[in-house]
């Protein structure tokens, strides 16, 4: 697993870097190639409000390549105030950590969303979204294959999550701000409305038409 916090801190040279090693899970270094563990995934952090001398924007087509993106936000109040204790408490050792799960059992648990069961209909639905983006005239970048496939399974997660073997038009609706907003790149006249990439997405869910479904049946 690789932490790249603050990642809008490195520079465009180093961002591009990570895009091997996040679209072929391998890096090359002097000409050879070494294929990276399995299993194997990055998680960035920013600061939003941080823009300016020291920071960058991130490249498209590295945005392309994060599965999800989710703003955390303020913690609430019970977690603030665990931060002053544990502040005030700055002295006393820190909870230990443990593993909880070896690698083989995680590389299963990954394996275990492509047993999922999409139906055509929840496909075509996928691939309505997506392609709402590209003609949506507030974009002038919409969603790319890459990001339909990753909505795909996205989907998949959701309903493993939920604890069901087959995808409902409500999983899709549960992920789609996380797993299409960051891909859009909205048009100079969006921007000077304000139009967020947000408004988008739930604009194209609104439009969009919903399939209706059988319940995890296979044809």
């Amino acid at each position: 697993m690789v932490l790249a916090d603050e990642i809008n801190r490195a520079s465009p040279k180093t961002q591009a870097a990570l895009l091997e090693a996040m679209a072929e899970r391998q890096v090359t270094v002097d000409g050879e190639t070494h294929p990276l563990p399995t299993p194997f995934f990055v998680i960035a952090t920013q600061n939003p409000v941080e823009r300016g001398e020291g920071t960058f924007s991130l490249p498209e087509a590295q945005k392309d390549r994060f599965l999800i993106k989710d703003s955390l936000g303020y913690p609430d109040k019970a977690a603030e105030r665990e931060l002053l204790d544990r502040r005030d408490a700055r002295d006393t050792s820190t909870p230990s950590v443990s593993r909880v799960l070896s690698a083989d059992v995680l590389s299963e648990m990954q394996q275990a969303t492509e047993t999922v069961y999409v139906e055509d209909g929840i496909k075509e639905y996928i691939v309505d979204l997506v392609h709402a983006t590209r003609s949506d005239s507030r974009t002038a970048v919409g969603v790319s294959p890459r990001g339909c496939q990753r909505l795909f399974e996205a989907v998949r997660a959701t309903a493993a999550i939920y604890g069901r073997s087959f995808v409902v038009p409500d999983d899709v609706k549960a992920i789609a701000h996380e797993t299409l907003a960051h891909r859009l790149v909205p048009t100079a006249e969006a921007k000077v409305e304000n139009v967020t990439r947000e408004q988008i997405v739930d604009d194209v869910l609104a439009e969009v038409s919903v399939p209706t479904v059988s319940r995890g049946g296979r044809a």
